[in-house]
């Protein structure tokens, strides 16, 4: 049974990551499914650490990230609810990715066109603070 609902939830998955690209295309309907366990939890921070928008974020035009930055939005809450009382510096890590996501948008970068500003150091905030969040969840919440 796990397996089936890891699969499911690593397919669904690389239905979103094929959206995450700079190009236009249709938003998805619906909501997608909450990480329930520290596995899936893991496997979503993995598909975002793939998008150009974490890999090169002072490269990237901030409004072409606006997709990106909608997918992270549920997910400081995932993190802090995988990690409970058990984990403070995991809790503390997410509210930094939490921030830096209020920055971004705070800020309008969706609509901002050119690299640079406080747009690209938000950018580069939420990059800095999901690998921290990715770091802290794949040694603390997945070795127990």
């Amino acid at each position: 049974m796990r397996t089936w609902k890891a699969l499911i939830t690593l397919g669904a998955l690389a239905l979103v990551l094929a959206g995450c690209s700079n190009e236009a295309g249709p938003t998805p309907k619906g909501g997608g499914g909450q990480a329930e366990t520290p596995y899936a939890l893991s496997v979503k921070l993995n598909a975002l650490t793939a998008d150009t928008c974490f890999r090169d974020p002072a490269g990237q035009t901030p409004r072409g990230c606006g997709k990106y930055v909608t997918e992270l939005g549920s997910t400081p809450g995932l993190v802090r609810e995988q990690a409970g009382p058990k984990h403070p510096d995991v809790v503390a890590a997410a509210n930094g990715l939490e921030k830096a996501i209020g920055d971004y948008r705070g800020g309008h970068c969706d609509a901002v066109a050119e690299p640079g500003g406080a747009c690209t150091t938000a950018l580069t905030a939420i990059a800095d603070s999901l690998r921290s969040v990715k770091q802290l969840v794949d040694t603390q919440l997945m070795t127990g």
